[in-house]
């Protein structure tokens, strides 16, 4: 498989350049979840970063065609939108 060195934006990640596996098409993952330990022994806070194109491409990385950014709403809007489905509750 392979990888590519994707940097990290916004977020505790930020700054960070991490391999990254690309998919069969060529590109990494829509979106990047960083399950991080709870010190009291709860369950994991879930960070959750999407993918975007590389603003400046070659500064943060060179050769990085995409990086990810922090969102802090989480998995807020993200899964599948079929026509045929209701509309969630409001």
């Amino acid at each position: 498989m392979k990888s590519e060195d994707t940097p990290f934006v916004d977020g505790p990640l930020d700054g960070r350049v991490l391999p990254i596996l690309l998919g069969p098409t060529g590109h990494p993952p829509k979106v990047y979840r960083v399950p991080v330990p709870d010190d009291a022994g709860g369950p994991p806070t879930v960070l959750v970063y999407r993918r975007a194109p590389a603003a400046g491409r070659g500064r943060i990385s060179p050769g990085a065609r995409w990086q990810y950014e922090y969102d802090p709403d989480g998995d807020k809007g993200s899964g599948l939108k079929w026509p045929w489905s209701k509309p969630g509750p409001r």
